[in-house]
């Protein structure tokens, strides 16, 4: 596992490009196995996530080519189904989150669909029982090896569309449920569909090979079954998340950063939840300017002047995945803030290390945390610690960077499954950040 060692205390300055959004990124990635004609899909992040998700299509016998850093056309015309029940399968399967959602494409296609427990962020419990009973209302048979936790769906017949309600709002349980549901008989209605952009996305290209979805974008979708798709070029979203990883970069280092082409329409309330915290936010054309803050920043109190809260919640409200960002910007607010992560128990667990930088949270509980800012009126101290998941470690990254001190940040692997290259593109705005093995 590599080490980060960053000198922190620098103002940087420059204009960053987002990457692609790796969680749309593995959506569409195995929409390509729904036809045996080519996809061009542009704008893939480079990162380990979505590189162990295209190796895996690979063995799977999706043809690859990549045409350039981030542009690769996909072709499943001669696909391996036995290399679902092989070792390599269970290994290189479990490894990875996204890996669930070749289930639905497989299962419409070919009428069965295999996948052993798949691994990801160590944030709390991630059921994957939407998935699944998504596919039982299809008309799937579904099994389950408990001793080697692997699971399977079969349809030899095929797939029938119906009504169903989900459980969850699950992104990726949508996902897998819709990519099944686009080759079934008849008609599928899902209520409580999750509607985030990545999800619209994903069925404006299923529509664009052919499909019959309506209701994108909202929790109603219907679905007209058809008997074939066909090839596609699809460009993927600049990524929401690491779009506010750099806004709070911005505020928590006091610097002057231009994001480039947003896609503003897509961020939902993402520019509104940072203001909250007092972090000036611009909008020029399709690009972000985060000034200076050389005064610091002041949260914005609730307007019967109580502490304010800022939660996640399902599209279009707030992600889960940057509250973590959102707790460490707070650190040198001017202000209070209780942040309150209601879908996964583990994840604001990454709190002690900022206690130990200086920081004045009060961890409530599994979900709650009360931060006092500092107001930068002193400085987060510089400690040696480890990135237990991907958003805590961008949010470790960045309250080093504004720490007094040299930082050291261990197990960067978890940072790197999520941004491309975010070294290289930190020393590009003058951060003082080095890469060690």
């Amino acid at each position: 596992m590599g080490t980060f060692k960053i000198e922190g205390g620098h103002t940087l300055n420059g204009v960053v490009q987002p990457q692609g959004a790796k969680n749309e990124a593995l959506q569409i990635l195995c929409a390509v196995l729904l036809t045996d004609e080519k996809i061009t899909i542009s704008n893939i992040p480079d990162i380990i996530d979505v590189n162990k998700l295209i190796v895996l299509l690979q063995n799977l016998g999706v043809a690859v080519e990549k045409l350039n850093r981030n542009t690769y056309t996909f072709q499943s015309n001669n696909i391996d189904l036995g290399y679902l029940e092989s070792d390599k399968f269970r290994e290189e399967g479990k490894s990875l989150r996204g890996s669930i959602m070749i289930v639905g494409p497989l299962l419409a296609r070919f009428g069965k669909g295999y996948i052993p427990k798949p691994g990801g962020d160590k944030i709390g419990r991630r059921r994957l029982d939407t998935h699944f009973e998504g596919f039982i209302n299809l008309g799937a048979k579904f099994r389950y090896n408990r001793e080697e936790y692997f699971y399977g769906v079969e349809a030899p017949n095929g797939l029938t569309g119906t009504y169903m309600l989900l459980d969850e709002a699950s992104v990726t349980g949508t996902a897998n449920i819709v990519m099944a549901a686009v080759l079934a008989k008849g008609t599928t209605t899902i209520y409580n569909a999750a509607c985030e952009p990545y999800l619209q996305q994903l069925c404006r290209m299923l529509n664009f090979m052919g499909a019959k979805i309506a209701g994108v974008g909202s929790n109603l979708i219907t679905i007209e079954g058809v008997e074939k798709l066909s090839g596609c070029t699809h460009q993927i979203l600049p990524d929401m998340i690491e779009i506010g990883s750099w806004i709070g970069l911005a505020a928590m280092t006091r610097s002057e950063i231009t994001i480039k082409n947003v896609s503003w329409e897509n961020l939902g309330v993402i520019p509104t939840a940072f203001r909250k915290l007092g972090i000036t936010i611009e909008k020029v054309n399709d690009d972000i300017h985060i000034p200076a803050h050389t005064n610091g920043y002041e949260i914005k109190g609730d307007i019967d002047g109580s502490i304010l809260t800022v939660s996640d919640a399902p599209w279009p409200g707030l992600t889960p995945d940057l509250l973590s960002v959102f707790l460490v910007v707070a650190a040198q607010a001017r202000g209070e803030v209780l942040i309150h992560q209601k879908m996964f128990e583990s994840r604001l667990f990454f709190v002690d290390k900022l206690i130990d930088m200086g920081a004045k949270i009060i961890l409530c509980d599994p979900h709650r945390a009360v931060i006092i800012g500092h107001d930068f009126k002193s400085q987060l101290k510089a400690t040696k610690m480890s990135s237990p998941d991907i958003r805590a470690g961008i949010s470790l990254l960045i309250a080093a960077l504004s720490a007094k001190g040299t930082s050291i940040i261990q197990n960067i692997d978890q940072i790197d499954r999520g941004y491309e290259n975010i070294d290289e593109r930190l020393r590009a705005l003058g951060a003082k950040i080095e890469r060690l093995d």
